[in-house]
């Protein structure tokens, strides 16, 4: 082996030969165990939630292809409607041609001509993370099988009455001319106004003042609502008022869902464009006013002095005129949660228009039953509240898009406007027994892209043709995702799954949180704190992850903040730490709470795991690669420590195996570090050493530690390979010689079983008490600055029959191992000279310092020491005393400011313990 660790050096050559080898592919006869990716869009490149997803979803599948399940990671990639017409539509506008130039058909060749050249990167990357997909069956939302899927459903929709076509209120964005899902809202609060505006009563000098954001929607005002039992207007209920700048009338009505205390208690009813409004119009049968063209301009409903006008600027004449006329009371300031595109940024309109409906209600109903009776399950299950609060509430979902990408409507007109679905237009013709003569047109529209995804789990493995795929893996094992698509995807999957197969599309919903930055915030552009999983994969510049974090910012201050703050986060950009460290710190963060904060410290330490994994191997390989065939037939003794490994080894197995069926990934890598790092390297391997190197062990006792040693390090590659892939895999290769004369790929290896007659409870009892004293005289050591080559001597008190015993027969071990000159037994510690101490159960152990450290030199190191962390200690002192600090910093910075100061303040008072020890010689 190297001597160094270097990923680059191994991950991509690994990753070839296992996809070539084709060890992706379902094999075996063991227990289907399948999961399906979810679909990123084609557009898409990786981002740290993609990257967190697929390392938790490689780690189960890694883990039960191991266990022997016949194993499918479903690949797959979404056609991502909106997204995708964006990107070539760009593309197209720079050259000076827009889509309707083109026309249809050949606008749509450009889109997979793009596809084909520019919409695998996001494949490539997952194959950077090592995602142990099977790319051999990748599907395509819009390849033909799945286009048959979509049709197949909207058509069985349709006939059942569970699609209907209407004219209702949807967001709509005046930039993409087209309909989008909440999904696809960003509703964020920005600084506003609200404007009070007088509205007379007919007949009448007394006026309802009403408070709006939105002053240019009163033109499609159709009344104006007060509670019921407002006693300041309840007299006036029924009344008319005079619609100010258009002099028509509108009623006075009672409604429930005005809140009196707002405001003046008076809200204008606009139902065209409000979706609360619109639910009000509809109990009370007020007529519909649509004043907005498709673009956002004001139509010909309006007065004339408005028609044409840009929304936004109808607004500034309209409270000038309003101004004008008397008829606006006063202007507030107002922060006020507006709904922006998330791919335009442009402010979306609820707007009246015709459009494909999903009726939900009775779709709901079984879904709701197959999480109530626990067939589904949510992990962490405190996610099926969320998902019951939305299904019992459930809307019906608008599915039809103004755009060209997609799954056209498989609906035709006639020039009489009659309607006629089917699967294409053959089956139409055939199906309505129409004549061949007649003009037939297809809906325009296509489908949102949530629909053809919400028939992922069965139309991937071939639905609605029967066969052994669909068979074997469905309904799937898990989905794994985040919280922010319970509604909009797990839900509908459910819905379609349980409608067109009869059975749920997954057993397990496995809920993660969404990743924050180190501080608790959002990672996004605008703040400058995204990070690319390539980027902390393979290293990048200070110079290029600039150059990435201010490209396309069009404001130059936010840019120079975003350049200054990186700067000084990333003074030398940032190293590659390798995908493994990268996997293993997504596993240690897949927790149950809601929010992922990621923390560069982190994935440092795990760079450092791997390394540490790395040099314990060589360690081994050193102590064992030339003595393979006396391991193989030589008779083995087990040593204390050999013993104590193996019963503990045994006991993290057992806790692996039981955190993976829980899903605590999170659980899992604590287990595998605590035990590898700190059992295993730390003291095994130091334990080791002395039967390794000493003069007068036999070769009995050799055997047995070198086949332990590697035992254990075979047994730890196959457990940490799910997670870490790439690094196991490249030590497996050396290790798995010396333990079976033939062997397989680690990835094709099996997961090692618990043998519960190696846990030896008395073993490892007596191994933590061994511990105990070694660590006992090794940080007595540390406090009084001891070079660890400078044998101690060692005083002891107090003792047990039983821990006297234990010294007299592990002395030779502890001497080794803690590096100490004698062991001396005092009488009582009237004996004692100056020493430094410390508690092992009953034993006082004594070390005497005199003689061992210079006096006057150490004084002088503690003295600065002790007074470089009390200035340290002040200076965080001041902050945390300072309101302003408290109140403008995140949370999480000052909870880190308070434990740094609790950690300072324990270790002054151990310096002055040993000071004043020193002080005394």
């Amino acid at each position: 082996m190297d001597k160094t660790y270097s990923p680059n050096a191994i991950e991509q050559k690994w990753y070839q030969l296992w996809e070539t080898g084709g060890f992706f592919k379902p094999t075996g006869t063991g227990i289907p165990y399948c999961i399906m990716i979810p679909p990123p869009n084609v557009t898409g490149s990786l981002h740290m939630g993609h990257a967190l997803n697929n390392s938790i979803m490689d780690a189960l599948i890694r883990y039960h292809r191991m266990q022997g399940h016949n194993t499918l990671w479903q690949a797959g990639v979404d056609h991502a409607g909106i997204a995708t017409q964006m990107v070539v539509e760009r593309q197209l506008n720079a050259d000076g041609i827009s889509r309707h130039s083109l026309g249809r058909e050949k606008f749509m060749q450009k889109i997979w001509d793009w596809k084909e050249q520019s919409g695998n990167t996001i494949c490539q990357q997952l194959r950077r993370l090592g995602s142990s997909v099977d790319w051999e069956t990748e599907r395509f939302t819009m390849d033909p099988g799945f286009t048959k899927a979509v049709q197949k459903a909207f058509v069985e929709l349709y006939k059942d009455g569970s699609i209907y076509r209407g004219k209702r209120l949807v967001n709509w964005d005046p930039v993409l001319l087209t309909a989008v899902s909440d999904l696809e809202v960003i509703s964020e609060e920005e600084p506003g106004f609200l404007w009070h505006i007088k509205y007379p009563l007919i007949n009448s000098k007394e006026c309802l003042i009403v408070a709006t954001t939105r002053p240019e929607t009163m033109l499609g005002d159709m009344a104006v609502a007060v509670h019921p039992e407002d006693l300041r207007y309840k007299h006036l209920i029924g009344q008319k008022l005079m619609l100010p700048l258009t002099r028509r009338e509108i009623p006075i009505i009672a409604d429930n869902y005005v809140d009196p205390t707002f405001g003046t208690g008076c809200v204008k009813i606009t139902p065209a464009h409000d979706f609360n409004d619109n639910d009000i119009g509809k109990r009370h049968n007020l007529p519909v006013l649509n004043i907005f063209t498709v673009d956002a301009k004001i139509n010909n409903n309006a007065p004339s002095c408005y028609q044409g006008l840009d929304r936004f600027v109808a607004r500034e004449k309209i409270i000038a005129d309003l101004t004008t006329e008397g008829w606006l009371v006063k202007t507030e300031n107002y922060t006020i949660k507006i709904p922006r595109g998330d791919r335009t940024k442009v402010i979306l309109e609820p707007y009246l228009t015709d459009q494909w409906f999903v009726k939900t209600k009775d779709l709901a109903a079984p879904a709701i039953q197959a999480v109530q009776s626990g067939e589904i399950k949510f992990v962490p299950e405190n996610w099926d509240k969320t998902y019951f609060e939305w299904m019992n509430n459930i809307q019906d979902w608008c599915i039809s898009r103004q755009i060209w990408w997609g799954h056209r409507i498989p609906a035709w007109y006639d020039t009489a406007g009659n309607v006629y679905v089917g699967e294409n237009l053959d089956c139409v013709r055939t199906q309505y027994n129409l004549p061949a003569n007649l003009a037939l047109q297809q809906d325009e529209d296509v489908l949102d892209t949530w629909f053809s995804s919400a028939l992922w789990p069965f139309a991937t493995l071939g639905w609605p043709e029967k066969n052994s795929r669909l068979n074997t893996f469905y309904p799937t094992n898990v989905l794994v995702t985040g919280f922010d698509i319970i509604f909009f995807w797990v839900a509908r999957m459910i819905m379609f799954g349980l409608k067109f197969t009869g059975k749920i599309p997954f057993n397990t919903v496995y809920i993660h949180g969404l990743i924050q930055d180190q501080d608790g915030q959002k990672m996004s552009k605008s703040k400058g704190n995204v990070l690319d999983p390539i980027d902390l994969i393979d290293g990048i510049s200070l110079e290029a992850l600039l150059a990435k974090r201010t490209s396309g910012l069009m404001q130059p201050q936010m840019a120079r903040n975003i350049e200054n703050q990186t700067r000084k986060q990333f003074p030398n950009g940032i190293p590659a730490y390798g995908t493994d460290a990268l996997r293993f710190t997504f596993c240690s963060l897949a927790t149950t709470g809601r929010h992922v904060r990621f923390d560069l410290a982190r994935i440092e330490s795990y760079k450092n795991f791997c390394n540490k994994l790395w040099n314990a191997a060589r360690y081994v390989l050193m102590n064992t690669e030339e003595h393979s065939a006396s391991l193989i037939n030589h008779d083995k003794i087990l040593s204390l420590a050999d013993q104590w490994i193996l019963s503990i080894w045994q006991k993290t197995k057992t806790m692996i195996v039981d955190h993976m069926a829980k899903y605590r990934l999170d659980l899992v890598a604590q287990d595998i570090y605590e035990f590898t790092w700190d059992q295993y390297c730390d003291w095994y391997l130091e334990f080791a050493k002395p039967v390794l190197t000493g003069k007068n062990t036999n070769e009995d006792q050799l055997c047995g530690t070198r086949h332990t040693l590697l035992y254990v390090l075979n047994e730890m590659l196959r457990v940490i390979h799910p997670i870490m892939p790439f690094i196991t895999e490249e030590i497996w290769q050396r290790v798995a010689p010396l333990t079976a004369s033939k062997y397989k790929p680690l990835i094709a290896n099996n997961f090692p079983t618990i043998e519960h007659h190696l846990i030896n409870p008395e073993t490892e009892e007596l191994i933590e008490w061994i511990k105990l004293f070694i660590t006992a005289v090794r940080n007595i050591r540390g406090e009084m600055n001891v070079s660890p080559n400078k044998a101690l001597p060692v005083l002891l008190i107090n003792a047990s029959n039983t821990e006297q015993a234990r010294i007299n027969q592990h002395a030779l071990f502890l001497k080794s191992l803690a590096n100490i000159e004698s062991i001396t037994w005092l009488k009582n510690d009237s004996q004692q000279p100056l020493s430094a101490t410390a508690l092992i159960g009953t034993i006082k152990l004594l070390i005497p310092i005199k003689g061992i450290i210079d006096k006057a030199a150490e004084i002088i190191r503690l003295n600065k020491e002790i007074e470089k962390m009390q200035k340290e200690l002040d200076k965080i002192k001041t902050k945390l005393a300072n309101p302003e600090y408290i109140n403008k910093a995140p949370a999480v910075i000052v909870e880190k400011e308070r434990s740094k100061l609790q950690e300072l303040e324990m270790a002054i008072v151990k310096l002055k313990e040993s000071l004043e020890i020193i002080e005394r010689m």
